[in-house]
């Protein structure tokens, strides 16, 4: 067996164990542990517990000191597993439904591959992060010093995306992902006898007009050529059968690329409560979180990018103009304080074992795309660096 197809077989390994043994957002203590050890045991120098749960580890090559950091995720997500494989896993009701047991497999097997022939100048830190699906993760890092105690000019992250080509590489300048911010609306009627509605403050009433004017936020209040979305998820009321409830709860999720937007969206939806709830003679209160930053590409950095994506799959199956989409990633906390690129990586499309959508119970990440992202994070190093091409 070649090194080459040794080390496939050990990214393998490791992440079908990852898969086997799913944590989800901050307690990933067995999964920082397993990459931790595989970190130490190439000769890198690793740190735990930043974070909460995150590990970086270092590679030192020569005298340069321009120093890059290269991102993985860790957590699974509260997803019973349903697919039928021999790596599922074995703890009910979790399971790695977004891939980042591929992720961290492929950050893994670059770190391997760079530390068993370390060609470059330079400082590359391995950034395995806790919790992003709940967007709290990269902040924790952030917090916890990350930039001050690894130092890092650049970084850089991968996403598997089923919809894409098989081993295809797409990222683009500027937004790639979306902001996402959570609210939340409580209107305080005055509940009464569903027969005798004149005697009290129908909340169901005012919430369904304000359910429906959010929607003119989008249509009439953004820009056209701006993007956005409104969504109401979620309707609570305290009411019965036949009674009129004192209290409607709604809750729901926007998405926007820009903090002009985000803000657009944020007082409109207040000025649009407080308006109809007035009008109704009901009270309110609203409340509107920040979740996700947006995901927006440094320009700098993705023909650099694109350069070590062609130079792991070939010039051919890489776009550097993909569509931006607006789900939401932890890693736009990062490219707010630091530059670098996030990059799609193929998994397949329609009914092919890779086109299964994330966040999906019978989702398992493509082994076949271990080889091509290792290569790619290790291109990175190797070009950014000063280096050579990447070691076989």
């Amino acid at each position: 067996m070649s090194g080459a197809q040794a080390l496939e077989a050990e990214m393998r390994s490791w992440r079908h164990h990852l898969h086997a043994h799913p944590e989800t957002g901050f307690e990933e203590h067995g999964t920082a542990a397993f990459v931790a050890e595989r970190l130490a045991s190439f000769g890198l120098d690793v740190q735990r517990g930043i974070g909460g749960t995150g590990v970086v580890a270092t590679l030192r090559a020569g005298g340069g000191n321009r120093a890059i950091g290269l991102r993985a995720d860790m957590d699974a997500l509260n997803i019973h597993e349903a697919a039928q494989c021999p790596h599922a896993s074995k703890t009910a009701g979790k399971m790695h439904a977004c891939g980042h047991d591929g992720h961290m497999a492929m950050l893994l097997g670059a770190a391997r591959l760079l530390a068993n022939k370390p060609s470059f100048d330079g400082v590359v830190h391995f950034v395995f992060q806790p919790a992003e699906e709940h967007g709290r993760g990269a902040k924790a890092m952030l917090d916890d010093g990350l930039l001050d105690r690894f130092p890092m000019e650049e970084i850089y992250g991968v996403h598997n995306m089923p919809g894409l080509p098989f081993g295809s590489f797409a990222t683009r300048p500027g937004p790639i992902m979306a902001a996402e911010d959570n609210f939340v609306i409580e209107i305080e009627g005055r509940g009464t006898h569903a027969a005798r509605p004149h005697m009290g403050i129908d909340p169901i009433v005012t919430a369904s007009e304000i359910v429906l004017a959010l929607q003119s936020i989008v249509a009439r209040k953004l820009d056209p050529v701006d993007q956005g979305v409104v969504s109401v998820t979620e309707i609570f009321t305290d009411g019965v059968r036949n009674a009129i409830p004192g209290n409607v709860i709604l809750k729901g999720d926007t998405r926007s690329y820009s903090a002009q937007v985000r803000a657009l969206i944020e007082r409109c939806m207040a000025q649009l409560v407080a308006g109809i709830a007035s009008a109704h003679g009901a009270k309110h209160k609203f409340s509107y979180s920040h979740e996700f930053e947006p995901t927006v590409n440094w320009v700098e950095n993705v023909t650099p990018a694109l350069r070590a994506a062609a130079e792991a799959v070939g010039a051919d199956q890489v776009d550097g103009n993909c569509a931006p989409l607006l789900a939401s990633e932890d890693f736009g906390a990062f490219l707010k304080v630091i530059p670098g690129n996030y990059m799609f990586i193929g998994s397949g499309v329609g009914d092919e074992p890779g086109g299964t959508p994330l966040h999906n119970p019978h989702y398992d990440f493509q082994d076949g795309l271990l080889e091509k992202g290792a290569r790619y994070f290790a291109a990175l190093a190797c070009q950014r660096l000063g280096g050579a091409q990447v070691p076989q």
